[in-house]
């Protein structure tokens, strides 16, 4: 027993400071995490996999999203930790929607893409929307999403118009 919390400890911090060393990239956009931040990420990993019934050996998957999203325009200082927790748990749950057809590399373009374009920031648009939408059509056998990466698929099924996100937007800045 304790071998294994030997282990555990020794794991934990080795993702931490995994974490920690995206900020040497990530400084340049204006983002950076505290070592609060980055213990609090992976504990939210932890909750994430396990509400997902999901396992992930290695570094995970967290690293990957602060390099893909670090350069966004919609994230700043203010919400940088809670949009990767977010981010994160979407994440996970999507691999499980798409029945892990689709690489995490494939996933993580699909939604940054949709992220900075259609979702306009928005994060419930880009998780109840876009990747439902995508989700749906892979569990259907969609897998033209192979040859182009997760790179400009929503296109194909966006039922909603241009002019429909901007009255989503809207009534969402109302409320």
């Amino acid at each position: 027993m304790e071998e294994k919390n030997w282990m555990e400890l020794l794991s934990g911090q080795t993702q931490i400071a995994q974490v920690l060393d995206t900020n040497q990239y990530t400084e340049r956009f204006g983002l950076a995490l505290t070592n609060e931040d980055a213990q609090l990420l992976l504990q939210e990993r932890t909750n994430a996999l396990r509400t997902e019934q999901r396992v992930e050996f290695g570094q995970g998957i967290l690293p990957k999203i602060i390099y893909m999203f670090c350069d966004s325009a919609y994230i700043t200082q203010a919400n940088y930790r809670d949009t990767l927790i977010r981010l994160q748990e979407i994440f996970y749950l999507y691999k499980n929607e798409m029945l892990d057809e689709i690489t995490d590399d494939e996933l993580l373009e699909f939604m940054k893409e949709q992220f900075e374009g259609v979702c306009y920031g928005d994060l419930d648009y880009l998780e109840g929307t876009c990747l439902d939408i995508f989700a749906q059509a892979i569990r259907a056998g969609y897998s033209g999403y192979q040859q182009s990466q997760g790179r400009g698929e929503f296109s194909q099924f966006d039922i909603v118009t241009r002019w429909d996100r901007e009255l989503y937007l809207q009534a969402l800045k109302s409320q």
